[in-house]
């Protein structure tokens, strides 16, 4: 496991921790092996800010780029006994086809100090575009759950702006413009229309991979928070990318266990209801999970997958100050995980016979 450390002045170190909910980045070095590399860093994330174990924004000065890369996130993963979901679901995503940020695990130390394992993630921005030679496009991530294709909130609120719960991460506020007639659209055609041009502006194909995935692992925010939109330079359409899924595998994002049965096999935002009303975009849905059930989503493929990841895991697993795990524990998580993949592979094939026995209105 690489060992990553993090050299920080302790005024800006101080800076940090006086305010945790501050994004602003501050000036500090990061050594890899031999390398020292100029960076900027600041706390990140939403529940995790006021753990004891922190996650990381890290943008890098000088160089610009490493491995391709101009900035990446060290993730504590403080609420997963096996430090393992986050980076297993984003795994599950890349192996389906949908675009999925890479990762690694690393030993962090800021000052000398041990500061555990981390989940070290790509930034989904241009540089991860140009590093899998994708068409440049716009992305505009998707920071909180007001980002579910409505015209109202999660409480029913109308929203104030058809962009809320969206940040832009790459473009200009023409981008912004034109996601704000993608949701008009999604929320305003009739049905005869929406059909017809919904996917001028929406790679279906690669949306519905989408939410199988999510609906596969069972992430119970991630269909109205925790993605990436990115409109395809060559194709004009937009595609979307996975974040943050460490409420997964049978578990929620504190760690507390989920019943199998706990999100439907839809999922649930505006978009999808919409386009779930259609036989057409159901049955390529169906075509879709079908085949992930059968041939990724099942215990015999994900198995060997969980057992590899673990096994490289539990040499460090005593090095981190802030994880209580243990070679036992992670024995233990291993049987939720299996447990979970077996009922829910086995609910979502019961769900699928059931769900096309409805008839669009």
């Amino acid at each position: 496991m690489l060992k990553y450390e993090i050299l920080i002045n302790p005024k800006w170190l101080r800076k940090l921790d006086n305010d945790i909910w501050n994004d602003e980045l501050v000036p500090a070095i990061l050594k890899i092996g031999e390398d020292r590399i100029s960076i900027k860093v600041a706390y990140r994330g939403n529940v995790i800010r006021d753990k004891k174990k922190k996650s990381y924004r890290i943008v890098f000065q000088k160089p610009f780029k490493v491995n391709g890369a101009h900035e990446i996130h060290l993730n504590a993963e403080f609420s997963d006994v096996s430090l393992s979901r986050n980076k297993l679901s984003l795994d599950f995503f890349d192996r389906i086809g949908v675009i999925s940020p890479h990762s690694q695990h690393v030993l962090l130390y800021i000052n000398g100090y041990n500061k555990g394992i981390y989940l070290e993630i790509e930034s989904f921005d241009q540089y991860l575009l140009k590093k899998r030679k994708l068409p440049d496009g716009p992305i505009i991530y998707a920071t909180n759950n007001r980002a579910n294709f409505s015209l109202l909130t999660k409480k029913k609120e109308i929203k104030k702006r058809l962009d809320q719960g969206y940040t832009l991460k790459y473009g200009d506020q023409e981008d912004i413009h034109d996601l704000r007639n993608f949701i008009a659209m999604i929320n305003a055609l009739n049905n005869e229309d929406f059909a017809k041009e919904i996917p001028k502006v929406l790679d279906v194909e690669k949306y519905l991979r989408w939410v199988a995935g999510a609906v596969c692992v069972q992430n119970y925010d991630g269909f109205i928070h925790n993605y990436a939109l990115y409109k395809n330079g060559e194709t004009g359409l937009y595609e979307i990318s996975p974040w943050d899924y460490d409420g997964t595998w049978g578990r929620n994002l504190h760690g507390r266990k989920l019943d199998y049965d706990y999100v439907p096999l839809t999922g649930y935002n505006t978009l999808s209801a919409r386009l779930f009303h259609f036989p057409q975009f159901r049955n390529l849905y169906n075509e879709i999970l079908t085949s992930i059930l059968e041939n990724d989503f099942t215990l015999d493929v994900q198995k060997p997958i969980i057992d590899g990841l673990f096994e490289t895991l539990k040499p460090h697993i005593s090095l981190d100050p802030y994880v209580n795990s243990t070679a036992d524990t992670f024995e233990q998580e291993k049987k939720v995980y299996f447990n979970f993949i077996k009922k829910r592979n086995a609910y979502l094939k019961k769900e699928l016979k059931s769900f096309f026995k409805v008839k669009s209105i």
